[in-house]
């Protein structure tokens, strides 16, 4: 987390107000959002659905992604106040929208991934 007063956060805020996909990278930032959302697309809409389905995402992690993208406005989580708890969460419009880019996305990094990582090793 850069201070608020720093010339980077205040760079990248510019960027942000001033290039939609700055915006959009810095929206999706940080491990596990991207995978949270594709499974929501895929109808896993519950949290011990979504942890089982995620490898390698912890507990703690998965709940503080779900309240980022929640707060961010690409998914709605809906209590529904049982005892014991039932919740479910859902794509926003916004996330709605998001979904095809994110298959291109997927496409795109599975067809890079052999030149890119190659690339990567040998540096």
């Amino acid at each position: 987390m850069r201070k608020k007063s720093s010339t980077n956060f205040q760079n990248q805020q510019i960027l942000e107000m001033s290039c939609g996909l700055s915006y959009a990278v810095e929206l999706l930032n940080g491990r596990w959002k991207v995978n949270i959302l594709w499974n929501l697309d895929k109808g896993i809409n519950r949290y011990g659905l979504l942890n089982r389905n995620i490898p390698g995402i912890s507990e703690k992690m998965l709940t503080q992604r779900l309240k980022d993208l929640e707060v961010e406005g690409l998914i709605i989580r809906k209590d529904f106040k049982t005892i014991p708890p039932h919740v479910e969460y859902s794509l926003s419009k916004s996330g709605k929208e998001l979904v095809p880019v994110l298959k291109q996305l997927c496409e795109w990094g599975s067809t890079v991934r052999p030149i890119t990582s190659l690339r990567h090793h040998q540096q």
